[in-house]
């Protein structure tokens, strides 16, 4: 008779990774399916990768404005191979560390296409490669990949997604990017940094669909002073080849690029998996889930971009958690008030609830406060000629903290701090309380405070 696990992943991404390591550490016996690699697409070919080429280009940027500091640095220079094989490097060791904890969760790893094939009583098969493996509970978190809109003329074979621009060799002299959201954004700032001369072509009346609309603006503006050309509000009706066209206020215009980049977002991976083999409900967006990251099968969960829902890394392994929980008898919810959102651009973004728009759209009534960066003296001091602000949003009768955006320094590490306050339902007035260390960036949450 085969083993019968407790649990069965389809994914190793964060959703997957992070849940057979919890469950694990609770005695649970895993099996963890993934057809790639260990990490999911955030480790191999998203968020670790990027944010690799991104701090190579920011440190090309601090030797190009060492002199600011009073630090000479001469005949500054880059290596793109070089930065290219360090991005393969440090993804590799991370993928590495993944699978060690995957031993140390003494969980069982396949990495082979898995399909779901049939669900009798408590008992779930699943098939891989020709073997039969069987679990008392499933956990479905195959991720999701770019999307690929019909556009006419479209040739997969000379458009590049997130996937491929990151094996690149050489550094295009010229990129086009049709998509101004995140993945659009910090690949603009990555290859601008670069010497590429960057176009990037947005459906939108602004960039960075999701993010404060001011701190949008800000960024864009910036990337503009650093050579990155903008159209807004315009819609590519055709490809020729890598000559991109595109229509903007009545007229047709036309780009060609040595290199285009399509990131017009993602979709689920639900097809071919074989959830219709035991009933679980499902669209083209994603997986439908409770607030246990139940499906609407007993003992099926789902967890992470699968669900269309919040496709981000941090989401994706907070529900595995949750999901984890939930079968372990654990009380526990997943809560999506408080999710951070970083673009990883120079300057950075971070935020977390509610934007503006936001509010308004929703008829909440809130209050909003606004502080320069220059306000912390460590900024200043760190800064040079930079500029930056936080936004802080609350709602007008209690004060309760419903929204912080911050935009310059390192904001995607103190963004948590401002999760952990609406997490907490705190008020501007408790913040005004809480001692923060000085000097600190961090503070100007505090300041912000301080002007309600």
């Amino acid at each position: 008779m085969s083993k019968i696990y407790d649990l069965a992943i389809l994914g190793g991404g964060p959703a997957g990774y992070v849940a057979a390591e919890r469950a694990g550490a609770k005695g649970m016996s895993v099996v963890v399916f993934d057809m790639r690699a260990l990490g999911g697409v955030c480790l191999n070919e998203g968020c670790i990768p990027t944010k690799t080429l991104l701090n190579s280009a920011k440190v090309l940027e601090y030797a190009h404005e060492a002199d600011k500091y009073g630090i000479g640095v001469e005949n500054i220079s880059f290596d793109f191979k070089k930065i290219m094989a360090r991005k393969d490097k440090v993804v590799r060791k991370l993928v590495a560390g993944v699978g060690a904890k995957m031993k140390h969760a003494k969980a069982d790893v396949v990495m082979s296409k898995a399909v779901i094939k049939e669900k009798r009583g408590e008992i779930i098969t699943i098939e891989s490669e020709g073997q039969e493996y069987q679990a008392n509970r499933l956990l479905i978190c195959t991720g999701s990949e770019a999307a690929v809109p019909p556009i006419p003329g479209l040739d997969p074979s000379l458009v590049l997604t997130n996937r491929e621009i990151l094996q690149l060799k050489e550094r295009p002299e010229s990129l086009v990017i049709i998509g101004g959201g995140v993945i659009g954004s910090e690949f603009a700032d990555f290859f601008n940094a670069m010497g590429t001369k960057v176009t990037v072509i947005e459906m939108l009346p602004e960039i960075l669909t999701g993010v404060d609309e001011e701190i949008a603006a800000f960024v864009r503006k910036e990337f503009v002073k650093k050579g990155v050309e903008f159209h807004l509000n315009a819609r590519v009706t055709k490809l020729n080849g890598k000559e991109v066209i595109f229509e903007k206020d009545g007229q047709e215009f036309k780009i060609t690029g040595e290199q285009v980049l399509l990131s017009v977002g993602r979709r689920a991976n639900v097809a071919g998996i074989g959830l219709e083999n035991i009933g679980v409900e499902f669209t083209p967006r994603g997986i439908k889930i409770d607030q246990n990251c139940r499906t609407n099968v007993p003992n099926v969960y789902a967890a992470g971009d699968i669900t269309g829902f919040s496709l981000l890394a941090h989401t994706a392994s907070r529900e595995g958690e949750v999901a984890v929980n939930h079968m372990l008898g654990r009380k526990d919810v997943m809560r999506y008030d408080a999710i951070p959102g970083v673009v990883y651009t120079h300057p950075e973004i971070a935020g977390v609830g509610l934007t503006e728009s936001a509010a308004k759209e929703k008829g909440t009534d809130v209050v909003v406060q606004k502080l320069p960066m220059a306000y912390a003296g460590r900024f200043v001091a760190e800064n040079e000629g930079k500029d930056g602000f936080c936004k802080v949003i609350a709602g007008k009768k209690y004060g309760e903290i419903l929204g912080v955006h911050l935009v310059g320094g390192a904001c995607s590490e103190m963004i948590w701090g401002a999760c952990a306050l609406i997490e907490a339902q705190l008020r501007v007035q408790d913040v005004q309380e809480i001692v923060f260390p000085h000097p600190t960036v961090s503070e100007i949450i505090k300041e912000t405070c301080f002007l309600f």
